[in-house]
Formats: C-alpha cells, structure tokens, sequence
C-alpha cells in the first residue's frame, strides 16, 4: 500500500524543525478511532464499534492507559480498596505490578489472606505462587517482560517478594509520598535492582493514580521500546529531540493536530491526552503500522500484529482516581446507555481481512 498522508515539518522552541513521515497523520487518525471504539463499548452499543479494518481485526490498548482493564482493576481493586495508610497503599501496588496480572493477585488475596504489608509472608505468598505454577497458571502478565532481582531465589516470584519487601523495609513508601516531581518518583524507584527505566517510569504513572503522590502526568515522561519505534515510524527528521522531548511537543500539540486533521477527538469526559498517553499510543501507533504503513519500517523488525480482537459485549463501567474530578454519565457501562454518535471513519483502504 501506498502512504497518502501528507509529511509536513513542526517548528518547535528551540527553533529546531521536526520532520514527519505519513504515519504522524495516521497517529492522530487511530487515536480518535480508538478512542471512539472505547466510548461506544463503554455507552453499551453492540459491535461492529469501528469501521476502520485494523482496529476490527487486532488488539490494540485504548488510547488513555488509566483506561485499561488491568489499569482499571489496578485502580478500583487494589489501589482505593484496602487501608489507606502510604506504606500499605504502595505495597499494594508494588505487588500488584510485579506480576501485573488480576488472576494472580486475586490468587493470592484468595489463599494468601488479606493482601496487607503488616502481615506480609514471603514463605506464604510465595507457596501461592509455587501452587500457580504447579497447576499450569501463569504468574506474569505477558505484557511486559519482568526481570529477575538478583536475590538468588530459584524462582523470579519469590526473587520479587524479596524485592518487594526489600522497598518497603528500606522505606520507599515515605520518600516516595515525600518526592517533589513526578521525576522523582520514578529516581526513586529506578533506584532498585532489576527496575529500568521503562518498568520504573510505568510504576511511577501506577503509583501517582493513588493519593501518595499527586503529580500532573504531564510532568514527566519517559519513552519505552515500543514507543521509540512509533518514533521513527512518525518522524523522518527528529531534530535532535530526544523521544521524551518529542513526546511532549505531541502532547501539546494534540488540538491542533485534530482541529488540523478535522478529527473531533472524544477525549475522557474532559480529560485531555497526557504525556503517558501519548506515549502509548506511539507504541501502538507502531504496532497499527505494521499494517497500515508496511513501506515504513521501524527498527524491531516486525511486521505483524500478534493479537487478535475478539469483541466482548459484557458492561465496562469505568473507575478512574476520584482526584481527577472526570465526571462520568451515570449510566457509563449499561447497556441501556446506548451512543448516537457515528464511528470515526478510516481514510485507509485495505484488502480483504
């Protein structure tokens, strides 16, 4: 397929230009596609919530993270649920995060008790896990890949608790509710072994959706794998930016770039796109391209999209941290609240899938 999307060049401050490739028209042009995809799910409507033969066919994360389903139970379930003390809130989700997946922490809340650092067991959490694994069960999300800490544990998990409790001894928690940036944060916990940048920045962005710290997500960024590929899929020229750079010069930019495009973009009940946001999106942004723009290539090489979007038509109620003051129709996720909004069509042409 031919790119038709026009290349256009974004003075910035520093009187640097940024040169684009077609797939920057296409980044703002999936957002909105899947940002009304969530919207319509989410007002009850029934499939097909999309026209556009992309985003019908693969899997793609919304456009905001906060409004993920792990990020979404991560935020009802685990962080406002619970006590509410700083050290127990951040204990909650430094375990949640580690394994990042919802059937092992409801594991573990089941077998293991009350999921609470007062009463926290290395021995017994990790039997949890130990029996998990012994029935078949995954223990880590595939989301990301999690490295071991060097505790000399024989299996990853048990080497996370240790870690896990290594923070909370070592008082994360307070410096963390102390820190004075949402940079800070993350120094903070980057400061612990076998967290990188990228898992420290997505910790980060977990812990301040709580009430320990509250830090605009426009304050800090940082760009992970995926995301730098988008980069250079977007980009033909970066000026000299660096991706954290050119993530905020996006995220500033995001109405014009719509109102330019003629693309009403239904943001989150007011809520603009954050840095984190747009970061995201430039990883999946990477991922759509594969398809849409396969002429333009980044540099993991890949070519496919590996995951399948198979609709489901069950309620999604949304629950986002009560500090961000969104206010949500009273019927968000029933299905009697049904959209009258027409999807976002796509400008792209495809074969047949």
């Amino acid at each position: 397929m031919t790119s038709r999307n026009p290349s256009i060049e974004i003075k910035v401050s520093s009187g640097r230009t940024l040169k684009t490739s077609p797939v920057f028209e296409t980044y703002w042009r999936f957002a909105a596609m899947r940002q009304e995809l969530f919207m319509r799910r989410v007002a009850g409507d029934r499939p097909p919530w999309t026209t556009d033969p992309v985003l019908a066919n693969h899997r793609f994360t919304n456009a905001y993270r906060a409004s993920d389903r792990v990020s979404q139970y991560l935020i009802k379930n685990v962080i406002y649920a619970g006590l509410s003390s700083v050290e127990e809130v951040f204990f909650r989700v430094m375990l949640f995060k580690f394994f990042n997946r919802i059937d092992t922490w409801e594991r573990l809340e089941t077998l293991a008790g009350p999921l609470e650092w007062r009463s926290f067991e290395i021995d017994r959490y990790s039997r949890v896990l130990d029996t998990m694994m012994s029935d078949g069960d995954r223990v880590y999300s595939a989301a990301y890949i999690m490295p071991s800490p060097g505790f000399g544990h024989a299996r990853k998990h048990r080497n996370h608790l240790q870690l896990l409790a290594h923070m909370m001894a070592s008082g994360a928690p307070k410096k963390v509710a102390k820190s004075k940036s949402l940079a800070e944060v993350f120094q903070i916990i980057r400061s612990y072994q076998s967290l990188g940048d990228f898992l420290a920045f997505q910790f980060t962005i977990d812990t301040n959706y709580s009430e320990i710290t509250d830090f605009s997500e426009m304050d800090f960024v940082v760009a992970g794998p995926g995301a730098r590929d988008g980069i250079r899929k977007c980009f033909t020229d970066p000026a000299g930016l660096t991706e954290a750079e050119i993530i905020r010069v996006v995220a500033e930019r995001a109405d014009h770039e719509f109102s330019r495009l003629g693309i009403k973009f239904p943001n989150l009940w007011g809520r603009k796109l954050q840095l984190i946001d747009c970061q995201n999106l430039f990883c999946e942004v990477d991922k759509y391209a594969r398809v849409a723009h396969p002429e333009i290539q980044g540099t993991s090489g890949r070519t496919r999209i590996k995951q399948r979007f198979v609709p489901n038509c069950r309620c999604v109620p949304q629950w986002y941290p009560p500090k961000w003051g969104l206010k949500l129709p009273a019927e968000t996720g029933s299905a009697r609240a049904k959209s009258n909004r027409k999807p976002i069509q796509s400008n792209l042409q495809f074969g047949t899938f």
